[in-house]
């Protein structure tokens, strides 16, 4: 699934492209998405964009009466496409703008969304969000008190939305890694430095990826066509059993919520409680 970077690098793609344009009418060839996409999506018309946002892993393109709000799943990407553009097979859904132009979705797998959050309302799905990491409300004391007394493995509190929203797999394995921090220490028992050391190494990490148009995955490529960049440069993620690039022990890999695990253990020691 498109991590953090991935979306916001879709955000700056698709941006430009939308903000102040007249929204005339979408055309929702299949409704059977994640979710079935609600009636108050597919009956906008000649509406502005005032604004194209992000939400964790969501975009919200904010409309005088509400957003729509589109999740790209684990293998949607959007595109815009001159507007009578024949569609793809897995072209689900276009917005179609008055300059002749359309933000088509594709989906192959239809695991994406596409909602409604109405002016003044907050969708669920976005209530209960914690704090962005790359803005001033995630600092180390946020993540401190949010392990103090926690026995969950530090990665999957990482990953937790309502801790921090967007760290996934890959960049909390990346910053794990970076920070020292073997992903299976119970998160009380990591030091208030180490935490404090890890929130800088998020920022870092997920602020290079974006400038570097966010990771290469098998489903994801830019709004323009071109592929992220970022993956020649991971440290651990997708390296389970090869030499670590600081001191050469061949990388452990586990499963952690279900999710592929990898570490060094010789530079990411699970320390053991006094």
């Amino acid at each position: 699934m498109p991590e953090l970077p991935e979306v916001e690098v879709s955000r700056l793609g698709i941006s430009p492209h939308l903000q102040g344009q007249q929204l005339t009418k979408v055309v929702a060839r299949q409704r059977q998405l994640r979710w079935w996409v609600p009636d108050e999506v597919v009956q906008q018309q000649q509406q502005p964009i005032l604004a194209v946002r992000r939400r964790a892993k969501y975009l919200l393109l904010d409309l005088p009466g509400g957003s729509i709000i589109l999740h790209l799943g684990m293998s949607g990407h959007l595109k815009v496409v001159p507007a009578d553009l024949a569609p793809g097979k897995h072209d689900h859904l276009d917005l179609l703008f008055a300059n002749g132009t359309a933000l088509r979705l594709n989906d192959t797998r239809r695991f994406g969304a596409v909602l409604w959050q109405a002016q003044g309302e907050q969708h669920p799905l976005l209530a209960q969000l914690g704090p962005e990491p790359l803005t001033a409300d995630f600092t180390a004391e946020t993540l401190i008190q949010a392990c103090q007394r926690r026995g969950t493995a530090i990665k999957l509190v990482l990953m937790d939305n309502h801790v921090v929203v967007g760290v996934g797999n890959i960049y909390a394995n990346e910053a794990l890694f970076k920070a020292g921090i073997n992903p299976q220490q119970p998160a009380r028992d990591v030091s208030a430095d180490k935490l404090a050391l890890l929130c800088t190494i998020v920022k870092e990490t997920l602020a290079a990826a974006i400038v570097q148009g966010g990771t290469t995955l098998r489903d994801f490529s830019q709004v323009d066509g071109k592929p992220g960049y970022f993956k020649q440069e991971l440290l651990v993620y997708g390296r389970g059993g090869q030499p670590c690039v600081n001191c050469g022990t061949a990388l452990s890999e586990v499963r952690l919520g279900q999710r592929s695990t990898v570490f060094c253990p010789l530079c990411q020691p699970l320390l053991q409680k006094n």
